[in-house]
């Protein structure tokens, strides 16, 4: 394998490792401090712009190596049609066989990087939205907490409980209608 597609090899090994830390259970705290580290730090901002120029790259051989692809399988293609009714040379099928593998590895390889990179931003940022989420979600429970021990919530569960009481009896007065005229009137 060529040196350039062995570099992308090794970030396509990355961003497998990295995806899995992403998704791993972590506590709360330590997501948090993860999170916000990636998402505030000057170190990582650039180091994933070099990550976004080396994706360009790996879209250019990504295209490079389907352009091969189709390439050897046309060669292939026409290689079994002219040799149909002539001689069969083992070494050029061999040859044509592990061209076309070779071919086939390279469009894969890109194009898992290439997609992979895809899901990992994604999954970025909906984890990152999901922290926020939380962060916000705790704030508005403290506030509604401290809110409702300010408004005196003892004379809110006893109107409450009246209200309660009031429906219980109105649902005890619909069990005593005889079931005739409860089905009379919904006929009607």
């Amino acid at each position: 394998m060529t040196i350039y597609y062995s570099l992308t090899f090794l970030l396509l090994a990355a961003e497998m490792g990295t995806f899995c830390v992403l998704v791993a259970p972590l506590p709360y705290a330590v997501r948090k401090r993860v999170f916000t580290f990636l998402s505030e730090s000057t170190i990582v901002a650039k180091i994933a712009y070099a990550l976004k120029i080396s994706f360009i790259f790996v879209a250019i051989l990504f295209a490079d190596a389907l352009q091969r692809m189709f390439r050897v399988t046309a060669e292939s293609e026409s290689a079994k049609t002219n040799a149909a009714g002539g001689v069969h040379d083992v070494r050029t099928e061999t040859n044509l066989a592990a061209r076309k593998f070779y071919s086939q590895r390279n469009v894969y390889l890109t194009g898992f990087c290439l997609f992979l990179s895809l899901v990992l931003t994604r999954t970025f940022y909906i984890i990152l939205d999901l922290i926020h989420t939380q962060e916000q979600y705790a704030k508005l429970k403290k506030q509604s907490e401290s809110s409702s021990k300010a408004n005196g919530s003892v004379e809110d569960v006893a109107t409450l409980k009246k209200q309660i009481a009031a429906l219980e009896a109105k649902d005890r007065d619909f069990g005593k209608l005889p079931i005739i005229r409860l089905f009379g009137d919904i006929a009607n």
